[in-house]
């Protein structure tokens, strides 16, 4: 039997975007509950050419499918004419170990779930009234984050901030023909916002810390390897209500074991970000809340299997 392979084409036209919040939003839920098995990711570094490489894997208690998965990231592509991240999901079955099929999504997987979860986890923990977002970055996941979330709730104003201009300025025009308000911004205007989303390849903090409002919430969803870092450890400090995806995977290599090393917070100052998918948060308006996440592999099981079953309806 020939191995079915999907594209990103067939995997767009199978997925809807309710489909993929929902996916998510259990997946989270599940991981937090125990009901997943997720080994620590592998990283690859290549410096001379600016990229990197993860492979994650995961499975959720009970699914009929495991996944792994390869994501790569290449920041010197898009000179070349090339798209920055690439990659595949291999979907098993978890009762026979046969692979069911490959999704040739070349990333696009991957940046769904990362976006669904930053739009979650950022409504779960911003305030009711928060309406100005920020996101720091020009790429696909920053246009992501900015529509998925204004999906979950009202957003007036978006600011963008990135190191280019003409991308941020060419972001803000495509987030205005999806009917977004939006506007670029520099860094000092945007750390502002009641809503921070960090989308960087960042090696160093992109924002300053003593400039976030009070009251405001920032997620941070690019360090997802070592020596990555967009969020300062001061941040972690000034803040009352810490998140992580995994808490194992955000102390090895996210902003929160950063924040720790620099003794800006404790090793268990955390909680589960599932957790605030399950019940409203309880924070004070003028509280600071800072969610880390650096992708979960159980995740990607969740969805790729969801996506799967409606290729194969």
């Amino acid at each position: 039997m020939t191995l079915p392979v999907f594209d990103t084409a067939a995997i767009k036209k199978a997925a809807t975007l309710q489909l993929v919040l929902d996916t998510v939003r259990d997946a989270l839920v599940a991981h937090v509950e125990g009901r997943t098995s997720v080994p620590p990711p592998l990283h690859m570094d290549f410096p001379e050419t600016d990229g990197d490489c993860h492979v994650k894997a995961g499975w959720i208690t009970g699914a009929t499918d495991f996944t792994v998965k390869i994501a790569t990231g290449f920041y010197r592509n898009p000179a070349l004419g090339l798209p920055t991240n690439h990659g595949l999901v291999c979907v098993v079955s978890a009762r026979t170990g046969q692979v069911r099929a490959l999704l040739d999504d070349r990333g696009l997987l991957t940046a769904w779930r990362t976006a669904a979860a930053g739009a979650l986890i950022t409504h779960a923990m911003a305030r009711p009234g928060a309406v100005i977002l920020a996101v720091f970055g020009t790429g696909e996941q920053a246009r992501l984050q900015a529509t998925w979330l204004a999906k979950l709730r009202p957003v007036s104003t978006e600011l963008v901030h990135g190191r280019n201009p003409h991308k941020a300025a060419a972001l803000c025009n495509d987030l205005k023909a999806r009917g977004l308000s939006a506007r670029p911004a520099s860094a000092q205007q945007a750390v502002t916002a009641d809503m921070v989303i960090t989308t960087t390849p960042a090696t160093v903090p992109v924002l300053d810390a003593a400039q976030v409002r009070e009251g405001a919430h920032v997620t941070g969803i690019g360090t997802d390897m070592p020596h990555k870092n967009e969020l300062p450890p001061a941040l972690f400090h000034r803040a009352e209500l810490i998140a992580t995806d995994d808490h194992a995977q955000c102390l090895d290599h996210g902003d929160f074991g950063h924040a720790v090393r620099a003794g800006a917070t404790t090793p268990d100052g955390d909680i589960a970000a599932g957790l605030l998918l399950k019940a409203p948060v309880d924070r004070p308006d003028t509280a600071i809340t800072v969610a880390d996440l650096t992708g979960v592999g159980a995740l990607d099981a969740a969805l790729a299997s969801a996506v799967l079953d409606q290729l194969l309806l």
